[in-house]
């Protein structure tokens, strides 16, 4: 439930939590770099030591990291619970649909809604990011020192991703969040295959929904319980790690790109709520907000999908069948948010290393990107990582190309928490437009 009798709502305790970590993160950070400036290091050392040290490196070895402790036992409770809620809702959604053209009328309208949304944005990005290089805002000068080595990837064609999406060992595919394209197309077929035996698989249906009922008992427990306190822990490291050297080299990308993505989030979705479904979009926007913060915070789609359901069900009133098709499948392919990325971060970077970048090399990048992020883990950080396959598909891989990369790595992670939301509300406007538009949304839960 949204609301506990006598207490706090989630969303409230979520808001708290996010602003009392930025402030508190930036006061961190501006100590930080007051005790480094006045030479009092050792100061730092011990407050990082204490709080903030990850203490799974070799530099971790004798500090206590309180803040990192509590940030990833959340994160890797909340990770734990995605390959089995992906697996069994999926199954559970495609053996309860009946009627094989219903579920082809809805995975039909849910990748057309993902597809819509993608070019919406990348058009979007595209045309303000263009702008901001023309404005010779762009225009920053590289250094090599300080960046450390960029953590790329090797470079393939992101076309592979619909090779990779069937698993040649599924035990293998279970193992790890980094394979859930291959644990959608696992679960689709094992709900298709249910579907088709009717009773004789009863009994496997009793078990997915056993599972599914630990599962969703053991996630609302997590998010209500822990998770405000590991998000003012997780947003305060984040801040209070960083230098202001790495933001002020290239701070006209970071807050564009921000800008960018909050105001795309607040205006794309809710116009076409009411455009397509004819629903008021300020009740859309409000029940997502405590959603869209939660992705802000952990900086994972996998980990923001129980909330993500859960608002979908009981308060935006999408039925079951549907939400359990949609959100995870959005989960996995619908990355809108890490395109319009895409296309600021490569711009900047080939803008950076003297690259004329033009309309049609925009075009292209677009593609590139929506491939490539349609295949992108539901993992912090996964797509900076993948800035690297569009600059190696465009060909920009010069000297200067990978130290504008390095750049964009050691800055990016404000820009990575602002994309979350655009993603997990994107799955969230594409539930209720296929919703709407099967007549199974619940109009007076949505309006309540």
């Amino acid at each position: 439930m949204n609301q506990k009798k006598g207490g706090m709502s989630i969303s409230k305790k979520m808001l708290i939590a996010l602003v009392g970590g930025l402030v508190v993160g930036i006061i961190f950070m501006l100590l930080h770099q007051s005790l480094v400036k006045g030479g009092n290091e050792a100061a730092w050392i011990t407050i990082n030591k204490l709080l903030f040290q990850d203490i799974t490196v070799p530099e971790g070895v004798g500090a206590i990291g309180l803040f990192y402790i509590i940030g990833q036992i959340f994160m890797k409770g909340l990770q734990a619970a995605v390959v089995p809620l992906v697996l069994v809702s999926l199954s559970l959604a495609l053996c309860s649909i009946s009627n094989s053209t219903k579920l082809g009328r809805i995975a039909g309208k849910s990748l057309a809604g993902f597809f819509g949304f993608y070019c919406c944005g990348a058009a979007i990005a595209c045309v303000i990011s263009y702008l901001i290089k023309s404005l010779g805002l762009f225009n920053v000068t590289i250094a090599g020192d300080g960046l450390g080595e960029a953590a790329t990837i090797e470079a393939f064609n992101p076309l592979a991703v619909i090779v990779n999406a069937v698993p040649n060992n599924i035990t293998s595919a279970f193992s790890t969040n980094n394979s859930i394209l291959a644990v959608v197309f696992t679960a689709v077929v094992i709900g298709i295959c249910m579907n088709a035996l009717g009773e004789k698989a009863d009994p496997l249906k009793k078990v997915f929904q056993s599972a599914n009922d630990i599962i969703q008992m053991y996630l609302n427990f997590l998010i209500e319980k822990v998770g405000p306190i590991a998000i003012f822990c997780l947003v305060t490291r984040t801040f209070a790690i960083y230098g202001v050297e790495y933001l002020a080299p290239a701070a006209t990308y970071v807050v564009s790109a921000m800008l960018t993505l909050l105001i795309t989030c607040v205006v794309l979705y809710p116009l076409a709520i009411m455009l397509i479904a004819k629903l008021n979009p300020f009740q859309f926007i409000k029940k997502m907000a405590k959603v869209g913060l939660f992705g802000f915070s952990v900086n994972s789609s996998a980990a923001t999908l129980p909330l993500n359901t859960r608002t979908n069900l009981q308060e935006l009133g999408c039925g079951e069948e549907i939400t359990s098709f949609v959100l995870p499948t959005g989960m996995t392919i619908n990355m809108n948010g890490t395109t319009m990325m895409h296309m600021f971060a490569v711009t900047f970077i080939a803008t950076a290393a003297g690259i004329n970048v033009t309309p049609g090399n925009m075009i292209v990048m677009a593609l590139l990107s929506i491939c490539a992020a349609a295949g992108t883990p539901a993992i912090p950080i996964a797509g900076t990582t993948m800035i690297f396959t569009v600059l190696s598909g465009m060909g920009w891989t010069t000297d200067a190309c990978l130290l504008g990369y390095a750049l964009v790595v050691a800055i990016n992670r404000p820009v990575e928490m602002a994309l979350l939301p655009l993603n997990v509300i994107g799955d969230a406007a594409v539930n209720v437009l296929v919703n709407a538009s099967e007549g199974e949304l619940d109009k007076e839960v949505y309006n309540s």
